[in-house]
């Protein structure tokens, strides 16, 4: 061959109706293989990513049928790309050699320092989690420089100009402040960016092939990525003697206007503008590796071998046609019925994901019914991934998501989440909880005797959350009132050894001066405490444990600024990035779950699409919070939006497979959603003939239905009378009365609710912190007005008492007190005395033991007893003791007048509600459910003892001496509780009879 005439490249495309890795083995073998065996085993053949090389790998096991030596299959795109092609890549003689590339983890803490350091230079500090995920965003827009190959020095001479926001100004300021300090730090290593020893690599490998062709063949198939280092290497692969490039799905039938119309276009003699490319196009990346390849694509031939896992070239032709440019889709108006049909694709649209995730369980379901048939779910959808392998194991199929799950999420990723988080919080109900009950912590045999300890501290715990810190516990577990003294004292003996578990992470975590590297040691050690080896068992484990020690290690290089409130995030982001697979050994032998990326070059006779809905599939670019769109422009680097390209072409790839199955549900987790531009497509090019699958939404329906609904009766439960109680309390009378099925349950069945764990304060909490406040000042201060005050800004002030009460609370309360202990001195005044406070006391009525517990009982200045109850709320309306409810008052005028009060006696002349609540200007009011004359509806005072007895005497001879049913909500309108609602199944039957 003359000097300077370079061989004519031979370059490829398998269309998309073919399988590719099939096809693509199909013609190397009769190629290369046909007659001299060893032949295949010489060569090379370079694949995008690792999936794919075991998609080629698994192809070639296919098309064997026996033994065969397979050629070296090389992922380009690999992190280890020198370990991948050996020694040939980077020999030891290299020169000069190259340094190894930096740590990944190293390179991003040394980022986010310089990043912290710059902002709060700038006047505007961010935490270290901050930071962090500045960091990488900042290294991935890095690296798009050193692959574009677009020199940092131009980011120099590009003036902002009017038209950018004063957040990109700040943003390329700071980028290029951090650009400028970066290549000093890492040439202090003696280190390079991992991308640009893979750009020097790709280099050096042409270079060598160039001047020493392989004696074997070379075959670059299925890479699309336009990198110019990529489109180097392909160019001197396409020219070896034995070369060629195989493009996937590069479209050689699309019209010369619509593919010049992609661009990229140069700017206008006239104007000097640049008509904007079409990057969403999914043959937009192509052209422009073609581009920078050198090769226009009238050179590019089709790969003439097909496989049995091959589509129809109708479907190819469909394909295209869906997929055209925009501003030429109206020729869907004239294309022929073959051109448009979709012969082999269904579409299904479900209602919810879970809907979705079941229908995709039951074809991949059936297609294990059909001998050898292969199914394949390719989704970018993770959450609807991981549901759809959850209802396949329903079948004992154990299918995994071969993109992986982000160690956060596993168990080994949540222990380490749930300790940050119980330290940061200072122990906080919620999260030590979540903490200790961790499958992983106390795991094996002592696992259930771990779990009895934790439940009885669970039960000590609720209700409003305890005072910070370990110490907080111990004081809630200590001081306990008298009704939870018992609860409280057996989680207090399990809690002292629980407790010795947590201080290591609680010292380091408490201490002011945290640093990063003592944060991580003291996680390690609460790890290795609470969980031992279970902690860093499994891929999961052990990919935490590198983490913690890549952590620790490179720690001292990373932000200044930690606090274990910022390392809580940080750690998360961190974990939220390692995906965690399993072996290929491990994977089901005809269903995979694949993502977009892992999906490329796959092959299976069912390929299922999954999560077509728009921001799923293709996905909503995410912004660069470094360089502006049109900053990326002039520097060349890729549009945001050609993500969106990428994602159609996969979309087109894996269309082409036999048959195809599309899905999406109508609204996601949070609102309607709206179907993939991609199915729109499809939809309106096929129109009438779009392949419309009901069926699917019907089976995913059945297999959770059961049957017609039959409503629950309303419940009316008729326990013996030996089990019901022969002592009640005067607070339930009115339960009993209003709802006898909740009376039912709590006191027959011994059903009691129980507070919420971290409950904000009740107005029951609230009144019992209020009536704590005026017991002490009566018994200790002896209703002193000028020591109820400051008792009750002592308990204000007491660090245990809810932030919430002392905030919110506290005026309210103050004024309301002011109140009351100006009313008891002017009662004092006239002759009233307070006789006893919170006592309680019992006496027989009706064959029942009624038993109370009063606020305050006075003696009136006519000998009477006066009844006072404090209400923290309003007072009972007289409606609702006209109607026999709110009767308290009265039985325990009863209980007094039976002398059931120790100390107390008399008759009851006086019944009092002194009510907190805010009436008009000022706090505080009395009130009463009884009137010596019976005005205003009232009941007469000397009646209202009687009408009360009378009220509990049919009550009594109804429900717990006589024979009728405990039937749920009989007065619903004074039965405003709901914590039997689910129990009696209320929804089921309420109105039905109204």
């Amino acid at each position: 061959m003359a000097e300077g005439i370079r061989p004519r490249p031979r370059l490829f495309t398998i269309p998309a109706h073919r399988a590719f890795a099939d096809a693509l083995v199909a013609g190397l073998i009769r190629r290369f293989g046909s007659t001299d065996r060893l032949a295949l085993a010489r060569g090379v053949v370079l694949v995008p990513n690792n999936r794919g090389a075991l998609a080629v790998q698994e192809a070639f096991v296919r098309a064997s049928g026996g033994a065969l030596l397979l050629p070296r299959i090389v992922a380009v795109g690999a992190e280890d790309l020198e370990g991948a092609l050996g020694a040939a890549l980077d020999p030891a003689d290299a020169v000069p050699p190259l340094p190894p590339a930096i740590d990944p983890l190293q390179r991003r803490m040394i980022l986010a320092r310089l990043v912290e350091e710059e902002r709060a230079a700038a006047g505007r500090p961010v935490d270290a989690a901050e930071a962090v995920r500045l960091a990488g965003d900042l290294a991935h827009t890095l690296d798009q420089l050193i692959v574009e190959e677009v020199a940092p020095e131009r980011l120099a001479a590009i003036d902002p100009g009017e038209g950018l926001s004063d957040h990109w100004e700040t943003a390329l300021r700071l980028f290029r402040i951090v650009l400028d300090r970066w290549p000093a730090e890492r040439t202090a290593l003696g280190r390079v960016d991992a991308a640009q020893r893979r750009v020097t690599l790709l280099d050096r490998q042409a270079e060598r092939w160039r001047a020493m062709p392989p004696a074997g063949f070379v075959c670059a198939a299925g890479i699309t990525d336009p990198a110019p280092a990529v489109a180097r290497l392909l160019r001197t692969v396409a020219e070896l003697p034995h070369g060629m490039v195989v493009f996937a799905n590069l479209d050689l039938s699309l019209p010369e206007e619509e593919w010049d119309a992609l661009g990229p276009h140069a700017p206008d003699p006239a104007t000097g503008l640049v008509r904007r490319a079409i990057e969403v196009h999914p043959q937009f990346h192509l052209k422009l590796l073609l581009e920078r390849i050198g090769v226009a694509r009238g050179e590019v031939a089709r790969w003439t071998d097909a496989s049995e896992h091959d589509a129809t070239a109708t479907r190819g032709k469909a394909i295209a046609n869906a997929l055209t440019p925009a501003a030429f889709t109206a020729k869907w108006t004239r294309l022929d019925a073959a051109e448009r049909r979709l012969t082999g694709v269904e579409a299904a649209e479900l209602a919810t994901p879970a809907q979705e995730a079941q229908a995709i369980a039951l074809a991949l379901r059936g297609a294990l019914e059909e001998p050898g048939r292969t199914a394949a779910l390719i989704t970018p959808d993770r959450a609807l991934a991981r549901r759809v392998a959850a209802h396949c194991r329903r079948w004992n199929i154990d299918v995994d998501d071969s993109a992986g799950r982000a160690l956060a999420i596993l168990p080994a990723g949540t222990l380490l989440t749930a300790i940050v988080e119980a330290a940061a919080q200072d122990f906080a109900p919620m999260a030590l909880l979540t903490l200790l009950k961790h499958p992983l912590v106390r795991a094996g045999a002592q696992r259930r005797e771990w779990l009895q300890g934790v439940r009885r501290l669970d039960r000590a715990l609720r209700g409003p959350r305890p005072a910070p810190s370990l110490d907080g516990i111990d004081r809630h577990l200590r001081d306990a009132p008298e009704r939870e003294r018992d609860i409280r004292a057996r989680a207090a003996d399990w809690w002292k050894g629980a407790r010795t578990l947590l201080e290591p992470v609680a010292r380091v975590f408490g201490d002011g001066a945290a640093t990063l590297p003592g944060l991580v040691a003291g996680l390690r050690e609460a790890a290795d405490l609470l969980a031992g080896e279970e902690a860093w068992r499994g891929p999961a484990g052990r990919a935490a444990a590198d983490l913690l020690a890549a952590l620790e290690e490179q720690a001292p290089v990373g932000p200044r600024r930690i606090t274990p409130a910022g390392f809580v995030p940080m750690l998360r982001l961190l974990m939220d990035e390692i995906a965690i697979r399993r072996p290929p050994r491990d994977r089901h032998p005809r269903l995979a779950i694949y993502g977009l990326i892992e999906g490329r070059l796959q092959s299976a006779d069912l390929m299922i699409l999954g999560g077509l809905n728009e921001g799923v599939w293709p996905g909503i670019p995410a912004p660069d919070p470094w360089l502006a769109p049109r900053i990326r422009a002039e520097l060349g680097l890729p549009g945001l939006e050609r993500a969106i390209g990428v994602a159609a072409h996969d979309f087109g790839q894996a269309l082409g497979a036999p048959r195809v199955i599309l899905t999406r549900s109508r609204r996601d987790a949070r609102s309607p959603a709206l179907a993939s531009r991609f199915w729109l497509r499809l939809e309106a090019m096929a129109g009438e003939r779009f392949p419309r699958a009901p069926h699917w939404a019907a089976w995913s329906h059945a297999l959770d239905h059961a049957g017609a609904p039959r409503p629950a009766d309303r419940p009316a439960p008729l326990p013996p009378r030996r089990l019901r109680p022969t002592s009640i309390s005067v607070t339930e009378v009115d339960r009993l009365k209003a709802d006898p099925f909740a009376f039912y349950a709590r006191r027959i069945l011994k059903l009691m609710p129980l507070d919420p764990v971290d409950a904000d304060p009740s107005a029951a909490w609230r009144g019992t912190a209020v009536h704590a406040v005026l017991e002490a000042w009566a018994k200790e201060d002896a209703c002193d007005a000028d020591a109820l005050l400051p008792r009750a800004l002592t308990l204000l002030s007491d660090p245990a008492a809810h932030p919430l009460l002392r905030a919110l609370w506290q005026p309210r309360l103050i004024a309301a007190f002011e109140w009351i202990a100006a009313r008891t001195l002017a009662e004092r005044a006239e002759g009233r005395q307070v006789l006893a406070v919170e006592g309680r006391g019992e006496a027989e009525l009706s064959g029942i033991r009624l038993n109370g517990r009063f606020d305050r009982i006075d003696r009136m200045p006519d000998g009477g007893l006066g009844i006072v109850d404090y209400k923290t709320g309003k007072a009972p309306s007289v409606a609702a003791v006209r109607g026999g409810f709110n009767l308290q008052l009265g039985l325990l005028g009863a209980i007094a007048e039976q002398g059931g009060f120790a100390d107390v006696s008399g008759k009851a002349t006086a019944f009092e509600y002194w009510s907190l609540a805010k009436k008009g200007d000022a706090f505080g009011a009395v009130s009463s459910p009884a009137d010596p004359a019976g005005k205003g509806g009232r009941i007469v005072t000397d009646d209202f003892v009687r009408a009360a007895r009378d009220s509990f005497a049919e009550a009594a001879a109804r429900w717990l001496t006589g024979e009728e049913a405990f039937v749920a909500k009989l007065h619903p309108e004074f039965a405003p509780y709901a914590e039997y609602d689910q129990l009696m199944r209320r929804d089921e039957w309420y109105g039905r009879d109204r």
